[in-house]
């Protein structure tokens, strides 16, 4: 995944939606282009809120090249989202153990999957299963940093804040197996 360069909080989003396999999605883009927020159609200018306070929201047009990526994933092209550009930085919860799970998922390739506690391992505190959980479900470009692909340690679908069929596509569709 395609993490642009560091850059100051956005001070304006442009929200939009897009229609998929799954449901609509709802996009936050900064005046670059550049994804801030996802959401399986509730839930964006929430998470915006929390996440960029200061930022002036407007309806917009998606970005074509993201349009384009997000198609091609859902065509069949599992490694398309890895060439999404997107963001955390000027995020409030940009830094720590939060961001740290964030950036963690972006290592974890398409038909993998890894459970909850080895999320937490990787993000640096092993034994915070629980805590990495929390901020899985506070991920705000959830597909792109793709929190389908953490399960439970013994391989069940739980936790996502888009539903478990909606986990379940994603998995079945990236060609996962579950550990």
């Amino acid at each position: 995944m395609t993490e642009s360069p560091p850059s100051p909080a956005p001070e304006r989003l442009t929200l939009s939606w897009v229609d998929s396999p799954i449901g609509p999605l709802a996009l936050a883009c900064d005046d670059a282009g550049v994804l801030r927020g996802l959401s399986f159609g509730d839930g964006l200018i929430k998470a915006m809120r929390r996440e960029y306070p200061h930022a002036g929201l407007a309806d917009g047009a998606a970005p074509a090249p993201l349009v384009r990526t997000l198609a091609a994933y859902f065509e069949g092209d599992r490694e398309a989202l890895t060439r999404a550009t997107w963001s955390l930085e000027g995020a409030s919860a940009g830094d720590g153990f939060r961001a740290r799970v964030w950036r963690t998922l972006a290592e974890v390739p398409p038909g993998v999957t890894i459970s909850y506690g080895e999320m937490a391992r990787r993000a640096g505190e092993p034994g915070a299963a629980q805590a990495a959980g929390v901020a899985l479900n506070r991920n705000p470009i959830p597909l792109v940093l793709a929190c389908h692909r953490v399960v439970g340690a013994d391989g069940a679908l739980v936790g996502f804040g888009g539903g478990l069929e909606r986990k379940g596509w994603l998995l079945r569709h990236e060609g996962a197996l579950l550990i």
